[in-house]
């Protein structure tokens, strides 16, 4: 019985570990970054590039849009990345920046 006890804690501590896992947002492939170009790049161009963004807003009259993701796993090794894109009336990219975690 005591084994039984056992095996049902060690399972239970697994399935815990398993579902200590989530994400937010989806991946995007952030080498395509450096083909942005403010001044030049168009919000048609970095939508072909990361597709559909995460987050569509407005700040100070300007369009923005945020392609963001986030892994979080209970082992530590989680990965965030974000990129704000900033757009002009002409829809042309105003300003951008990449945060991330990984080196």
């Amino acid at each position: 019985m005591k084994t039984n006890f056992v095996v049902n804690i060690l399972l239970l501590i697994g399935l815990l570990f398993a579902y200590g896992c989530g994400t937010a947002g989806k991946n995007f492939d952030e080498s395509l970054y450096k083909n942005i170009v403010a001044g030049t790049t168009t919000h048609k161009e970095v939508q072909s590039m990361f597709g559909p963004p995460f987050k569509k807003g407005v700040q100070n009259g300007s369009r923005i849009w945020t392609y963001e993701y986030n892994y979080y796993n209970s082992l530590g090794s989680d990965i965030t990345k974000d990129v704000v894109i900033v757009f002009d009336q002409h829809g042309v990219v105003k300003s951008h920046q990449m945060m991330t975690n990984q080196p």
